[in-house]
């Protein structure tokens, strides 16, 4: 089976103000397009390899276009446009996700201050993430280079891509801000689906 490019739920102009289109239309038809077809033709050329040498060689590629591709895939889920948009961008209501935050942070604004200063510093590109935590069953804040995945015991709940061709036109250097302004276009239901499942 060969990876595509999921659709999005909401056009590339909804997220504007705090993502604009260009950037949208980019990322998703540019960028992650790029991962899909990367990954396929690595896939295609590891199942044609014949000796371990080749197949090695390969690896790489697959792990870093296949990362791309599963991590893109998780981010779109987690946007959703604002309230006034006709989404639920931003939004948190009180339930099992919000109850988890407040006991491992202390208060939402908490695990945004934390999420947002380690993925602040992040040398390079990389991705910042709420993940569950499987084995102790707490939520925590992690980083990955480049397109690394999350890996068990970690589920993710909200990714954030700080590669530069996630905000740079809209946003330049100032990635302090772009992490800011996404608070208002994450969708929290899909995080709490995602932590209800994992938490079963």
């Amino acid at each position: 089976m060969s990876a595509t490019l999921p659709p999005l739920d909401y056009g590339y102009d909804a997220l504007e103000p705090h993502i604009n289109q260009e950037i949208m239309t980019l990322h998703h038809t540019k960028h992650h397009q790029a991962y899909v077809n990367n990954l396929n033709a690595a896939e295609k050329n590891y199942a044609s390899a014949t000796t371990p040498s080749q197949k090695i060689g390969l690896q790489a590629a697959i792990r870093f276009n296949g990362g791309g591709h599963i991590n893109h895939t998780l981010f779109w889920k987690n946007l959703s446009p604002i309230p006034a948009k006709g989404g639920k961008g931003g939004v948190l209501n009180d339930g099992p996700l919000k109850a988890a935050i407040d006991k491992d942070f202390g208060s939402v604004d908490k695990l945004k201050e934390e999420l947002n200063a380690q993925t602040a510093a992040i040398q390079g590109s990389g991705w910042g993430w709420l993940g569950y935590n499987t084995k102790s069953k707490r939520l925590e804040v992690l980083t990955t280079p480049n397109q690394d995945p999350v890996l068990a015991p970690y589920v993710v709940l909200i990714g954030i891509d700080i590669w530069e061709h996630a905000f740079y036109l809209q946003y330049k250097n100032d990635k302090v801000t772009y992490l800011k302004e996404i608070w208002n276009v994450i969708n929290f239901e899909e995080a709490e689906k995602r932590f209800v499942e994992a938490s079963k």
